[in-house]
Formats: C-alpha cells, structure tokens, sequence
C-alpha cells in the first residue's frame, strides 16, 4: 500500500507536539506537507520530517490525500469546509465549530460527500481514562454515580495569544478548549446528557475568555459529571474521582504522552505511553472490611497512536472513523448549553430530556 500523504494546516503547539510526530510513525501515513508562514517553523519541519512548507493552506487540495487541521479554532469550520469541497477526507483539531449548527453543517457535508471527517480527541486515548473505561467496564466500582474529572493548573500571570486574549470570535477559552475533552470523556463513559449547569469565570486581568470554569452534567442514566477546568488553581485538585456503588477510583497528575511528546518522544520511542508506578491511581472504600482497602491500580499504557491508526483503517478499509462526527456534535450541545447556564445563571435542560 503506497502511503497516504498527510497535508497538516498549522504548525504551532498542536502541530509541533501532537499531529507531526504521531503522523510521521503512524504505519501508512506520510507527513508531506505542512502550512505555516514562520520561517523558523519551517525549518524545524524540513529538518524533522522532510516535508515542504506553504504559507497557503490552498495550495495543500492538489497534492495530499489527507489533510489535519491544527490551525486556530476559528479557522476550523472555513478550512474543513474548503478541503472536503477539494474532495479531501479531514481531521480536525478539538473543538471542530464554535457551535453545534457549524458542527452538524460539517457533518452533513462530509456525509453528502462521502468523505471521512473525524476529530482529534485525543484525550480518549489517555492512559488514566483507558483505565477508568475499564475499571467501569469490569464492574470494579460497581453503578457509577459520579465522575469527577480536571483539567487544572496554576498559571497565576497569563502567557497572552489568541487562546485568552481572543473573545467568542477566536473561539477562544477553557470551556471549549480543555473542556471539550472533559465533556467528550464524560458522555463517552456515561453517556447521554439531559442536563447541564455551568459557573464560569475570568479571572486574571488581560484574559478576555474563560479561565475559571465549573461544569455540572446530569446524564440519562442518572449518574452525574462534575467537571473542572482553570488556569489559576494554586492546589490542583485529583485528576479524576469516580464514585461507585461498590468502590471509587482516585488519580492524580495527567496522562505522561503529552510530556513524552514535548520532550522530543514519539509513540515509536521505549516506554512511550507507559505511566512509572508511583503515579498511578487507587481503587477501594473508605474504612470498609476485607478487601476493600484502597489498593494501587496500574495504568493502562496510553494510546494516541490509535488514532491515527484508525484514521487509516477507515480511510484504506472503511472501518468507522476514531471519532465520529455525531458524537462531537453532542459534546458541542453541551457546551453551548455550559456557556449558556453560566450566562444565564440557570439549569439547562437539553432536549434529549423530552422537554
């Protein structure tokens, strides 16, 4: 099989630490060409990877089979667009639109076409929430009640760009940056949301958008996801908490790939994906008898090559593609709904509800 060559529109820290090198040792794949108008970015592609460089995403349509967004949010829906009208199966970078109308226009767009579009999700692939997954698939907590889930850091002086100095217009923030994978975790797990309550903050002078955010997710099957995102937790708070019937699951520090990553790693590398065992989490119950007392639980070794791994199984076999559209869709609903509960100082429910 003749690789797929891989035409990839942005070359910033999605770009640099995540798309190129998971791309350039994915078996059937080729990093071809690579948008970015910094010089010094382009030398760093034509030295790593071989690839050319254009400052012009069009000029990407005659000469790639594949083309991977990692661009500014809100360039996604106009560059996706442009692509699958060139006849091209697209990967986006999260979050795909801005809003769920944008998001389900893609969709349709692609299935009119008969084109592949899927989305980088990646976080699906974490280590510690492969665990999760199977800790719930295995019973080991029993009916899950609550999942507890962070993205949190302490970044007290803002480090400026478009993702806190833009407004709605850059799509810019926490809510739709780290939240979109919060909320996709959470509906994968536990699935469909009925309602949704959200308290959302700017907190540092000089950010425009969210840095401070609180998502709460009620979900058909009647458990509940409370989930965290914010750039300015002095004391950051357990990685995930989920509460069962039986036993709950504690963890701190995230998944070890994406510091892999930026250490120069690459899903090729030894030990990549493989969490050192001081740093896994505990699973049992408080103060209960035999067997129940918390024990350490090994971490799944995390896998963000099968993304891309599975971008080319759908593309040269027809398996479904990594993330499916429809499912982004509804992580979108909930965000909008997020945003508008944190507006509006109210519950939103969703009209998977009934209502």
């Amino acid at each position: 099989m003749t690789d797929l060559r891989v035409g990839l529109v942005g070359y910033g820290v999605a770009g640099a630490f995540f798309h190129a090198p998971l791309i350039s040792t994915t078996p059937g794949l080729r990093l071809s060409a690579v948008v970015t108008g910094d010089p010094g970015r382009a030398a760093e592609v034509s030295e790593k990877y071989g690839a050319r460089t254009t400052g012009d995403a069009a000029e990407l349509w005659d000469s790639v089979d594949l083309v991977v967004i990692a661009s500014p949010n809100r360039t996604h829906v106009p560059l996706a667009q442009a692509a699958l009208r060139a006849g091209l199966p697209v990967v986006v970078d999260k979050p795909l639109a801005a809003t769920t109308a944008q998001a389900r226009g893609l969709a349709d767009l692609a299935g009119d076409l008969g084109l592949m579009l899927t989305v980088f999700q990646n976080r699906r692939w974490d280590g510690d929430f492969r665990t999760v997954e199977r800790l719930v698939a295995e019973g080991a907590l029993g009916e899950v009640r609550r999942f507890e889930s962070r993205f949190e850091r302490w970044r007290p002086v803002p480090k400026g760009g478009w993702r806190e100095t833009g407004g709605s217009e850059e799509v810019a923030g926490l809510l739709y940056d780290l939240g979109s994978h919060l909320v996709d975790q959470a509906l994968r797990l536990l699935g469909p949301a009925v309602e949704v309550y959200a308290e959302s903050d700017v907190r540092r002078r000089g950010v425009n958008s969210d840095d401070d955010t609180f998502i709460a997710v009620s979900h058909a099957s009647g458990a509940r996801s409370h989930l965290w995102v914010s750039a300015v937790a002095p004391r950051l708070g357990p990685r995930f908490r989920v509460l069962g019937s039986r036993a709950g699951y504690l963890k701190y520090g995230l998944d070890v790939q994406e510091e892999q990553l930026r250490a120069g790693l690459t899903p090729a590398s030894p030990g990549f994906g493989e969490e050192p065992s001081e740093r896994w989490g505990t699973l049992g119950a408080e103060g209960g008898g035999p067997g129940e007392e918390a024990r350490a639980v090994p971490t799944e070794p995390g896998a963000y090559a099968d993304f891309y791994r599975d971008v080319v199984a759908c593309l040269t076999r027809g398996a479904p593609p990594p993330v499916a559209p429809e499912e982004v869709v509804e992580a979108l609903t909930v965000l909008e709904a997020a945003r508008r509960s944190a507006a509006e100082r109210r519950v939103v429910t969703l009209e998977t509800s009934g209502s």
